[in-house]
């Protein structure tokens, strides 16, 4: 059922979207071919933020709470992921982002 499960993940379009403060007009989206993609995404936007924050620093490093730090920060962070079987995009909050970047980091570090 879980090999299914992440199968499924893999080929699943997923909308993101994000809304780094208050105010609406700042709000953007993205979409990806995978979950994962969208995942990947996430942590791309995490270390843009880092090098605006850093503009001098040779290199940037940062840990899994600096990310998740990061995500509980901002204003709105959802995903919509597309379900085949039912034609419909099933929407998904921060938590449920998190928790799918934790398994996705974990299984990128035991490669």
């Amino acid at each position: 059922m879980w090999q299914l499960w992440l199968s499924w993940m893999d080929e699943a379009h997923t909308i993101l979207l994000v809304q780094p403060g208050r105010k609406p007009e700042g709000r953007t989206y993205s979409d990806y071919e995978s979950v994962n993609e969208c995942l990947e995404g996430v942590c791309k936007i995490f270390e843009e933020y880092l090098k605006r924050m850093n503009p001098n620093a040779p290199s940037i490093t940062y840990d899994i709470s600096d990310l998740f730090e990061f995500v509980e920060n901002l204003s709105d962070l959802s995903c919509l992921v597309f379900e085949k079987t039912s034609g419909k995009y099933i929407p998904h909050n921060k938590a449920w982002i998190k928790e799918k970047i934790y398994i996705l980091l974990r299984k990128q570090a035991g490669k």
